[in-house]
């Protein structure tokens, strides 16, 4: 007879069985509690916990590329499992074994409490004396995704994909499963057709992010799920026996080229992946994993003061930093309210830079008076120093290429993998961790820097061959070990400031996000484009971390100024823009807009985000970004480009409310007009003229 445990916990039911042949299924994974009619018998045989596939085993189903019908994944028998708890919450563990290989299988999920997602990942453990070569193994498997309600997945599903590209971050597509190409067509309920979102390579957001939703809009829940991976990641649903199958992993053999050995006494543990349910729609499952997310976040001060950070790059600077130009906006920075101030790119380098770094020296005839002068002026204004640096990668032409051999490299057949004229330093090197502790050491301690912008400008392709078992294997090993030596550098270094920037948001993933406390969304050089991708960006990151561009434009004008400061006001302000040289009345928006920011910093770092108008795109005409904090309600709104200058946004969970409504941002302001109506629960903002923007405050009253 089956044997079946059940747990509920913070708001997520999951239902796991032991069926006749030993073999332990997850049945149920949901916001809702398990209906028995709702995953037929000859289903439930197909909820293994795990697919994994090794070399020279058999394949049970007529699969085409879908990761389904694995050997041994489909044989694993129960051992036991454990009920326990940690500092975060409930713990259960459960155990496997495969009788034919001796392969041995502990998969751990991790809740948190308050919060309804969990954190899966598996570790294959080898107890025999013979090698056994992985293909493939799944970090998330679940069947049934689809089995609440009664109409077809074509009429109830939509399918919720963050599309991701360099200067075009953060563009969601809401899809049915018709307009991705996939059919429930098959009598025998089973095709070969699958959904899949990859990314191969060293930029994990390359072109997309590695997460997903999946909207039931018949039951009103939505699953969702995050891949925790700074390197290779694949996931996909497809069907079988008639029910849709969710698998999530990190790298593949056929997608990324990676194969693993596991020779006797050794063990590999997949990436995590974390997975959730809400009863409500997008809003709310955007909401708990914004709490997820700094629930497995490193604790560190900068996401609990939120400084304001200048950065001189973006339509200022951009990369030719001397003390004559540093000077000035040094001093209109601190002048504004900025608390940081990061010199970007250059810093090392007296011409052209892009090939020769990594050696990170200052630039003798760039600072003939040493780095030091201008960090010491940065701290005489009561502002933190930083630098740009990119430690991961070093120019073809750079003094210190004559200190390193091939091992300190990435390399496929033979050669040295190159890109973009720099090459990929290998981490799994001691002495590239040696010589990076170096730089960082020296940055901080020599220079008295506080902040690093951290960047990352190429992609290294499937990884390297250099003593791994295959390329995808040597990026997994790097991947995992450059984010070890993060580890040591903020455990000696825990309030140093290091920004994750990957040419804007190419690794916007939660494997660097769990530790840097800042993001980069983007290299976008245009403010009107910017304001949807701003919009879009707690949907990645938690809004404390989401640093978006303010650039005010030398040949801008009043509104120009207000629009870039709204699209940074709700996040964390990377102000830029030559200030020293803007006319007073914009200077004092861009000083106004800060001290504003100051004031109401302590909310964003608590709220909770919500899109009114739905997920903006380039084309949307009104964009709007939400964030919930207690009894206030901050609404961003932007006019990009309509022929409209009235729009209605729907404030739901303040329907029926008493709220007063004002504009927060610019102060003083008579073009705009905003009214709340309760009975509605609408906010009609009134903006008179295109491409502008507003920041407002709702505050419910009694």
């Amino acid at each position: 007879m089956p044997k079946r445990f059940e747990f509920s916990e913070n708001g997520l039911h999951l239902v796991f069985e032991v069926d006749g042949e030993n073999r332990v299924q997850l049945l149920h994974l949901g916001a809702l509690p398990f209906q028995e009619e709702s995953l037929p018998a000859a289903a439930r045989s197909q909820c293994g916990l795990i697919q994994l596939q090794l070399a020279g085993h058999n394949r049970l189903e007529h699969h085409g590329l879908r990761y389904l019908g694995t050997l041994p994944g489909e044989q694993l028998t129960y051992v036991r499992h454990e009920d326990t708890r940690n500092a975060q919450g409930r713990v259960l563990t459960i155990r496997q074994r495969d009788e034919e290989t001796g392969l041995a299988v502990e998969s751990v999920f991790q809740f948190y409490d308050g919060v309804p997602v969990v954190r899966l990942c598996h570790t294959l453990a080898n107890p025999t004396q013979a090698e056994l070569g992985i293909e493939y193994v799944s970090s998330l498997a679940l069947m049934g995704i689809s089995k609440e309600g009664q109409r077809s997945d074509e009429e109830k599903l939509r399918l919720h994909i963050p599309h991701n590209g360099w200067t075009a971050e953060l563009q969601w597509s809401q899809n049915t499963l018709s307009q991705l190409g996939f059919h429930h067509a098959s009598p025998s309920g089973l095709s070969s057709k699958r959904i899949r979102v990859t990314n191969v390579g060293s930029w994990s957001c390359a072109e997309y992010l590695p997460m997903a939703l999946l909207e039931n809009c018949e039951s009103g829940t939505c699953l969702f799920w995050q891949i925790e991976h700074n390197g290779g990641w694949h996931w996909e649903i497809s069907d079988v026996q008639h029910q849709l199958c969710l698998v999530a992993s990190g790298p593949t053999d056929i997608e990324h080229q990676w194969y693993k050995r596991l020779g006797p006494g050794e063990t590999f543990t997949t990436v995590p992946v974390s997975v959730g349910c809400t009863a409500g729609g997008f809003d709310s499952a955007m909401g708990a994993l914004t709490q997820y997310r700094r629930r497995i976040r490193r604790d560190n001060r900068d996401n609990r003061e939120l400084p304001v950070i200048f950065n001189d790059y973006m339509n200022c600077l951009f990369g030719d930093p001397t003390p004559e130009k540093l000077f000035p906006l040094i001093d209109a920075a601190a002048k504004a309210g900025c608390e940081v101030f990061c010199v970007d790119c250059g810093w090392y380098d007296d011409g052209p830079w892009w090939d020769g770094v990594g050696e990170w020296l200052p630039a003798k005839g760039r600072f003939p008076n040493g780095i030091q002068e201008i960090t010491q002026a940065i701290r005489d204004k009561g502002m933190v120093p930083g630098l740009w640096l990119e430690i991961e990668s070093m120019g073809v032409k750079s003094p210190k290429l004559a200190q390193t051999d091939d091992s300190w490299f990435f390399t496929r057949h033979d050669k040295r993998v190159l890109d973009r004229s720099r090459y990929q330093l290998d981490f799994r090197n001691p002495k590239v961790r040696q010589f990076a502790w170096g730089v960082i050491r020296r940055l901080v301690e020599e220079y008295g820097v506080g902040y690093i912008k951290m960047d990352y400008n190429i992609n290294t392709g499937p990884g390297t061959e250099y003593q791994s078992d295959s390329p995808g294997d040597g990026l997994l090993e790097h991947n995992r070990a450059y984010l070890a030596w993060l580890d040591e550098v903020f455990a000696a270094y825990p309030d140093l400031v290091i920004e994750n920037c990957s040419s804007g948001g190419m690794r916007m993933d939660y494997a660097m996000l769990s530790r840097h406390s800042i993001q980069s969304t983007s290299d976008q050089t245009d403010y009107r484009r910017y304001a949807c991708i701003a919009a879009a960006a707690p949907s990645a990151v938690t809004p404390e971390q989401a640093a978006v561009w303010s650039y005010p434009l030398q040949d801008g004008d009043e509104e120009e100024t207000i629009f870039n400061m709204v699209n940074a006001l709700l996040l964390r302000i990377h102000q830029s823009g030559h200030l020293a040289k803007l006319s007073p009345r914009r200077l004092e928006l861009v000083r106004q807009g800060i001290s504003l920011y100051r004031q109401i910093r302590g909310d964003l770092c608590q709220s909770v985000p919500f899109w009114p108008l739905g997920m903006s795109t380039f084309e949307s005409p009104w964009c709007a970004l939400g964030l919930r904090a207690g009894a206030k309600s901050y609404m961003a709104v932007w006019r990009v480009h309509s022929a409209e200058d009235t729009c209605e946004v729907p404030i739901r969970h303040l329907r029926g409310k008493t709220v007063k409504a004002q504009v927060l941002y610019p102060q003083g302001d008579m073009d705009c007009s905003v009214q709340f109506y309760s009975a509605s629960g609408v906010l009609s903002v009134r903006l008179p003229r295109d491409t502008t923007a507003r920041l407002f405050l709702l505050t419910q009253e009694g």
